[in-house]
């Protein structure tokens, strides 16, 4: 079934988003890591992180309505929940038992380089999941757009997007998904309204190397034609993005950067955000897309995962330079 197109005036949030896989982002900066004795840190933000929880965020700072479903367990999921209703941000939790995971964002100031460490996560029961997409069910009545992203913890079926994937369609909403695995494969066949990925999960999905526009174009034209996807978006790190419709192929290329390339980590949460924000106002995908292209390229210019400015988003974007393709 196919999504009746967005009402931008309706009611309600324009954005719901779900984050089976959240997590507390713990960023510390050095100012060099040595491999012998102390290593003194100072701590840098504590946020919230997690795919739809980003999501929901930035859509939030473009001027936009996101709910983010997301789930929570133990002493760092109340943690977590106190973290967004500090932030303002409008959200839903799903209990769980296990607990929620904590990740590590090191920021080392004399190199000016960020990593990123991340564990696996709580294993969810199957009770549990079902409890989110009850959840999920309730709340898309009446929102056209639902954003998946993020990893699916253990314990689910690999199919649980897909069964997402279904519900929203049966909701007569529109699914723009962002994971990767065998969720991922799930999904893709049971359909989706847009899929992004990068090139790691490009690669998984073709079987081998997607290092330029015509990689990704031969992707994006299978999950097209196969009914997969209506909007294909594959990110090609510094080269840009290509988006794929039943239109054509359109490159995006990543504007030049006005400083300083630090970090590539939420980049593409930034990305998904930003384009589903101009989808939910009634932009076009391309148009969209090269916002996306722009917000992602502005995210790179702060350290860790903290945000991007989004008068940078917005300026970056008259430079995305496009080349359609039939």
């Amino acid at each position: 079934m196919t999504a009746a197109p967005p009402d931008p005036s309706a009611a309600g949030p324009a954005v719901v988003t779900l984050t089976m896989n959240p997590a507390i982002d713990l960023c510390w900066e050095v100012d060099h890591l040595e491999d012998t004795g102390k290593n003194r840190a100072r701590v840098r933000s504590v946020a919230v992180g997690g795919g739809g929880i980003n999501v929901a965020r930035h859509v939030v700072r473009f001027a936009g309505r996101a709910t983010a479903v997301h789930t929570a367990g133990g002493e760092v999921g109340l943690r977590l929940n106190r973290l967004l209703d500090q932030e303002g941000i409008d959200h839903v939790a799903v209990g769980i038992d296990d607990e929620t995971r904590e990740a590590l964002v090191l920021f080392e100031t004399g190199s000016r380089r960020s990593y990123h460490i991340v564990p696996p996560g709580p294993r969810l029961q199957d009770r549990e999941g079902e409890r989110c997409l009850e959840v999920l069910e309730r709340l898309v009545g009446g929102c056209p757009y639902v954003v998946a992203s993020g990893s699916l913890p253990g314990g689910l079926r690999e199919d649980y997007f897909a069964a997402v994937a279904r519900r929203v369609k049966e909701a007569g909403s529109r699914l723009i998904l962002d994971t990767s695995g065998p969720a991922l494969r799930a999904a893709l066949a049971e359909g989706v309204f847009l899929f992004r990925c990068n090139r790691t999960e490009a690669e998984s999905l073709t079987g081998r190397p997607v290092s330029g526009f015509d990689d990704a174009r031969v992707l994006n034209e299978r999950l097209v034609t196969t009914g997969a996807a209506e909007i294909a978006v594959t990110t090609l790190g510094e080269l840009g993005a290509l988006c794929s419709t039943r239109e054509g192929h359109t490159e995006l290329y990543v504007p030049p950067l006005p400083g300083e390339a630090l970090s590539d980590a939420g980049a593409g949460d930034s990305m998904v955000a930003a384009l589903t924000t101009q989808l939910a106002a009634g932009e076009d995908p391309v148009s969209a897309c090269a916002l996306g292209v722009a917000t992602a390229a502005a995210a790179m210019l702060t350290p860790g995962t903290e945000p991007f400015d989004v008068d940078v988003a917005r300026s970056l974007r008259s430079q995305v330079r496009t080349a359609t393709r039939a």
